[in-house]
């Protein structure tokens, strides 16, 4: 433990490390069950801990980036919860489909809900079963290994609640050979393997029998998923092989109300658009998110364009010195109310802006915010300095990476840009996307601000968009 707290140590010495989450972590780790420490979901973290979210997921990050956790970049299957590929690096979620074998379904990746990340504690600070997950029970695997960290699996009778929609399983070492005998019942029935996302479908229908029949099943890496049997109730014999490099777990499910109830129940995860839009995450990553090649989906993100308006005459007003500190200050105040919103600042051009939020709700709120800001700066100096026009968008974009930064491209950025440039001074225009958020309009609603809508037409937008003023 002598590293660990050399570790601790120097985690400390980040003066923005909330010192509870760093205590909470150092709880956990000395005293959590191991399966506390594998893929961590923050927000869950959080929630047990009575921690800020927002802290919880900047004091994992820290802790990471000084050797602590491992991060992993987990895509999903948004049917079942399941882990269909794992990944170090968001670099590396490179394919254009995955497959689902259990739910016999295809998903192009996004990073909304389709990408979680989970943080593991490292072999050098503790170690756990799950670092070695080829050893870990069948129970623990499905909980440890294939299940995401959003599906809310119990804490208490997990085997239990597993094993009322389960007939048999198994464990096979590689190249060995079983028979596991069953019952076939008169329903649809799964027999799935985790480890190399094999299935095979049978449904149960017709008179039930009372001969004896076979299926064979051979598990590799080449051939997931078989066509569906239709077979007669009744005794059945299923002869197994694995012929992989490692054990399989081959499992039969009944696929009634309990499995689909048991995957049913879901709990919020650490996506990686939040993570993405997360400041701490830009600062500490920046060079380290996506390949230069790579185009990931987002389903809906929310953007916010400022700008400073007349910064040309202000330089020329009060001196260039004078003119400098002004806008570096404003600057100053932007990123911090960006990232108390739980945004990230993407990029600032000239004396603009450009910061994403995961939902439009925390955009109107640092837009609100900075607008009081920078009238508190105008009534400290007395003088109308800083005069700042802020647009607010949000929708499907693409994730990419561009000098050296991730960015973000499409035409919800472009509308976006285009929205903030019809803005007047300490105005906050908005798009019908954002003023019609559920939670943005609560916010309005407890501010007592009323939008008003007007149609405007946009530079390289063949139609006309509905944009609202936020008085």
């Amino acid at each position: 433990m002598n590293e660990a707290q050399d570790l601790f140590s120097l985690l400390r010495q980040s003066t923005d490390v909330d010192p509870q989450a760093i205590d909470a972590i150092k709880r956990t780790i000395a005293e959590g069950k191991d399966r506390e420490l594998c893929r961590i979901n923050v927000p869950a973290f959080a929630s047990k801990h009575g921690l800020d979210e927002e802290r919880a997921i900047s004091a994992f990050l820290h802790a990471a980036r000084v050797g602590m956790f491992d991060i992993s970049w987990n895509v999903l299957c948004p049917g079942c919860g399941g882990v269909l590929d794992t990944n170090a690096t968001l670099k590396t979620v490179q394919k254009d489909e995955y497959t689902c074998a259990l739910c016999s379904e295809g998903y192009s990746p996004t990073l909304d809900e389709m990408v979680e990340v989970t943080f593991t504690v490292g072999p050098r600070v503790r170690r756990i079963a799950a670092h070695n997950p080829h050893e870990l029970p069948l129970m623990e695997y499905f909980r440890q290994i294939y299940w995401a960290s959003g599906v809310d699996l119990p804490e208490e009778d997990f085997a239990k609640e597993i094993e009322a929609f389960s007939l048999e399983d198994i464990e096979l070492a590689p190249g060995e050979k079983a028979v596991l005998p069953i019952q076939l019942p008169s329903e649809f029935v799964i027999v799935f393997e985790p480890v190399t996302h094999s299935v095979q479908f049978i449904d149960g229908k017709g008179e039930p029998t009372k001969e004896r029949r076979s299926l064979s099943l051979v598990f590799d890496r080449d051939h997931v998923q078989n066509q569906t049997l239709e077979m007669q109730p009744g005794p059945l014999r299923i002869s197994l092989e694995n012929r992989t490099e490692a054990r399989v777990l081959p499992t039969v499910f009944i696929a009634g109300q309990l499995l689909h109830d048991f995957l049913g129940r879901r709990r919020p995860f650490l996506t990686a658009k939040r993570l993405l839009t997360n400041q701490t995450f830009r600062d500490l990553y920046r060079t380290d998110t996506l390949d230069i090649n790579q185009r990931l989906k987002i389903t809906s993100l929310t953007f916010l364009f400022t700008d400073l308006r007349g910064s040309t005459e202000l330089y020329e007003r009060v001196g260039d010195l004078s003119a400098f500190d002004l806008v570096r200050e404003h600057f100053q105040v932007l990123h911090e109310i960006v990232a108390a919103e739980a945004g990230a600042v993407v990029k600032t051009i000239g004396d603009a802006v450009m910061a994403t939020f995961a939902t439009p709700d925390r955009a109107i709120a640092a837009a609100l915010r900075m607008r009081d800001a920078m009238r508190a700066l105008n009534d400290k100096s007395g003088r109308e300095d800083l005069l700042l026009k802020i647009g607010v968008h949000a929708g499907p974009c693409i994730a990419v990476s561009m000098n050296e930064r991730q960015d973000y491209f499409g035409q919800t950025v472009n509308i976006a840009s285009r929205v903030q440039n019809l803005a007047k001074a300490q105005a906050i225009f908005a798009t019908r996307a954002v003023v019609e958020d559920n939670l943005t309009a609560d916010l309005l609603h407890r501010n007592a601000l009323t939008p008003v809508p007007h149609e405007v037409s946009l530079r390289g937008i063949e139609r006309e968009i509905a944009v609202y003023t936020i008085p």
